[in-house]
């Protein structure tokens, strides 16, 4: 895999696993659905059930902005086994433009958000680096 196939691979992704650093500096992961806008990855919070709106992953970006974001592939045959990482630095934006664009790309890649756009906040990633891996 290439660096072109890797992007590609990695933007038509339908999930992705988002690490960030809790203020104790253990690790933090969750997946989340995302869109990717050139070199930044924007995902936002949306409808479905939480606990509270005070997500401990926009807490964390807050504090420590660097994070990590994998999507990758499974199969039981491994020679069609990969996975992107790209880590970067996060900040939330909490209403405007910004938002705006990150809602609209995401209601383009995932139809359940077209009928129900997410509120937000939104996370914009900035792509410092890419890495990857695939079997064959």
């Amino acid at each position: 895999m290439d660096e072109r196939e890797a992007r590609s691979r990695f933007a038509a992704g339908r999930v992705a696993r988002l690490a960030t650093v809790r203020p104790d500096g253990s690790p933090h992961l969750v997946p989340i659905v995302f869109a990717l806008d050139g070199e930044t990855i924007v995902f936002a919070v949306d409808d479905k059930p939480k606990a509270t709106r005070k997500l401990q992953r926009l807490a964390n970006i807050r504090g420590e902005p660097r994070v990590s974001v994998l999507v990758d592939h499974y199969e039981e045959d491994w020679t069609a086994v990969w996975w992107v990482r790209v880590d970067g630095r996060a900040r939330v934006v909490d209403a405007g433009p910004a938002l705006d664009r990150a809602v609209g790309l995401l209601a383009e890649k995932y139809h359940q958000y077209a009928a129900g756009p997410p509120p937000g906040p939104a996370v914009l990633i900035d792509a410092d680096t890419w890495r990857w891996w695939s079997s064959s």
